[in-house]
């Protein structure tokens, strides 16, 4: 079986894949080439797939490349219809039945905006989960990987090797990670005012 994370089948013209879970529920992608596309790329849900759209010139490591951007664009598009407090609680539960076979049972799971400097918190004692509000309309997968980290914390309340092994059960943690360290270091280059033509 090929390496190619972009499996195609049926005709020339499109291919189903099977993805991994971007955290919208859905694991397959269509994509459809077609030759009156020029330039754009987009993208959509059709019940439990993802349809995304390219030029039929396209490359193949073009389409994987724009694959993954699209299904983080849908992602990020559909965090931003927020995610209310229950509904993150429904989402902390489903998490830790998926990666953390149901051990972790938060009592409260909430946004908060008091917190600046860290994307979550958790007090075991309390049982009690916080997110920060910045991490809202950010894609998925990273909400995901957050709540997964606290989580992880209801079980193992320090970072040491027994809590980092929890965290292997889910998958996009280091992408995760990489994405949260891009935004902190994003925040931390200094800020060049627009220059105005005299």
């Amino acid at each position: 079986m090929s390496a190619d994370p972009l499996q195609r089948t049926g005709r020339a013209p499109r291919s189903t894949t099977s993805q991994p879970n971007h955290g919208s529920g859905t694991g397959a992608v269509e994509v459809r080439r077609s030759a009156r596309r020029r330039r754009t790329v987009s993208a959509y849900r059709e019940g439990d797939r993802t349809v995304v759209l390219i030029p039929a010139r396209m490359s193949e490591s073009e389409e994987q490349r724009w694959v993954t951007v699209m299904l983080d664009k849908l992602a990020a598009q559909e965090s931003r219809r927020m995610l209310g407090d229950r509904e993150l609680a429904e989402r902390a539960e489903r998490l830790s039945a998926q990666y953390l076979d149901g051990r972790a049972c938060p009592a409260t799971v909430r946004w908060v905006t008091n917190q600046n400097t860290r994307w979550g918190s958790c007090t075991p004692a309390e049982g009690s989960i916080r997110l920060s509000h910045r991490l809202q309309g950010m894609p998925e997968y990273v909400i995901d990987y957050v709540l997964v980290h606290e989580l992880a914390h209801l079980l193992v309340p320090g970072h040491g090797p027994r809590f980092w092994e929890l965290l292997k059960a889910y998958p996009r943690t280091e992408r995760a990670r990489g994405y949260l360290e891009g935004v902190v270091a994003a925040d931390r280059l200094p800020h060049v005012p627009a220059t105005r033509d005299a």
